[in-house]
Formats: C-alpha cells, sequence, structure tokens
C-alpha cells in the first residue's frame, strides 16, 4: 500500500466514528446546561468538570492504547472472555478511574479553599460527587470501549482509529449524564 492509500484508509475508517464523537460532545453540553443549575447549590462543581472529563481521556485512552496494542500482535482475542492481560489493564483502569476522581474532589475542594473569595462545597459533598460519578464513568468506558474495539476489530477496522473518538465520545456523553446523576443523588443522600 502507498502512502495516498493509507491516508484514505485510515481517514474513511475515522470521520463516521469522528462525526459520531461530535454529535456526543454536542450532547453533553446540552447536560452540562442541565448541571449548571446545580453549580450555586455546590460551589466547585463547575471548577470538577473539565479535569474529571480529561481524566476520562487519560486513563481510559490509555486502556484502549493497550488493547489495540494487545489485538494488533495477537496478545489478545477481540472477544470478552477470561485473560489475563485484558483483566489486569482493566483492573488497573477501574482503580486509577476511580482514585483519579477522588483526588479530583479533595484537590478541587483543597484549592477552593485555599483560594481567598473561594467557599466550596463541603469535602464530603465534593468527593462523593466524584466517587459515584467516577465509578459509574469507570464501568460504562471499559464495557463501552471494549465492546466497540472488539466489535470493530473484527470488522476490519484498525483499533489504533478507533481508540480516541470512543473514549471522547463515551466519556463526554457518560460523564456529564453521570455527573449529574452524582450530583442528584448526593443531593438527595446528603
Amino acid at each position: 500500500m502507498g502512502v495516498r492509500s493509507d491516508f484514505w484508509e485510515i481517514y474513511r475508517e475515522s470521520l463516521p466514528v469522528l462525526l459520531v464523537a461530535l454529535s456526543g460532545g454536542l450532547f453533553a453540553g446540552l447536560v452540562l446546561e442541565g448541571l449548571v443549575e446545580s453549580v450555586a447549590e455546590y460551589p466547585g462543581l463547575l471548577v470538577m468538570v473539565p479535569v474529571f472529563l480529561a481524566t476520562r481521556g487519560n486513563v481510559y485512552g490509555a486502556l484502549g492504547g493497550r488493547i489495540a496494542s494487545g489485538l494488533h500482535q495477537g496478545l489478545i482475542d477481540p472477544r470478552f472472555r477470561r485473560d489475563e492481560r485484558l483483566f489486569n489493564a482493566v483492573l488497573a483502569s477501574f482503580v486509577n478511574g476511580i482514585g483519579i476522581s477522588i483526588l479530583i474532589g479533595v484537590i478541587t475542594w483543597t484549592a477552593l479553599a485555599i483560594l481567598p473569595g473561594w467557599t466550596p462545597a463541603s469535602l464530603v459533598v465534593l468527593v462523593a460527587i466524584m466517587f459515584v460519578a467516577g465509578t459509574l464513568t469507570a464501568v460504562v468506558m471499559i464495557v463501552g470501549l471494549l465492546a466497540l474495539i472488539f466489535a470493530g476489530f473484527r470488522l476490519g477496522y484498525d483499533p489504533d482509529n478507533l481508540v480516541g473518538p470512543i473514549v471522547t465520545t463515551l466519556g463526554d456523553i457518560f460523564g456529564m449524564l453521570f455527573l449529574l446523576f452524582s450530583v442528584w443523588l448526593v443531593g438527595v443522600i446528603l
């Protein structure tokens, strides 16, 4: 294959997924609009949103890269079955996703408590919101990412072309939905 044919192959595989990612990003923006009402009730919430969404991409993008490499090398089969490599990668991503979510709550609260003129919501509230949202997004991100990469790979798509847009789309859509849900849940419980 020449350079031109490689370019068109990548473009053909990536464009539909990128269009879905665009739609997902717009949907996430609409969900953010619903979250803005909670900002007055939970000061510091809006500060956490971009960090939370960015870390979804970092944590689960790394998982997607590991899965794509494993598929290319034939170390991972594109199906859900017991596989130690896959299990370890998924477990590490799950723990990282939840751990970084809790850390976001703690760092946000600390930074806003130190900065003059800011009075954040309580540490417990911010950490609880991040914990719930982080746990729920971890489950959806892992299952969704694996399912879509495996399906794409079986259909002949290069998983490297799918990982970025899939992680971005799932992270934006479900990250915002679960943030909104966790704000509601924490409001009911606490």
